[in-house]
């Protein structure tokens, strides 16, 4: 399933929704690009259209990752 807010994704047999706002690189990502979604070793699945890597753990305990952004010296002041 996929909606406004995100999609249903399953796992090793267990169901996670993913927000976009925890993952906003697949927001705009082609429905296509999205669904194309695989293991990536044990405990890791992997988007290789969209170069999207997550660990399995941030699914099942989102508050454990909050998401940081860092400022490149390279950034436009």
């Amino acid at each position: 399933m996929i909606n406004a807010q995100g999609m249903m994704l399953s796992v090793l047999e267990q169901d996670y929704f993913v927000s976009y706002n925890r993952v906003p690189w697949l927001r705009d990502a082609r429905i296509s690009s999205a669904l194309n979604v695989r293991m990536a070793g044990p405990n890791a699945i992997e988007w290789p259209e969209l170069d999207i890597d997550l660990e399995i753990d941030s699914l099942k305990h989102p508050e454990r990752y909050p998401l940081v952004m860092k400022h490149s010296p390279l950034d436009a002041i």
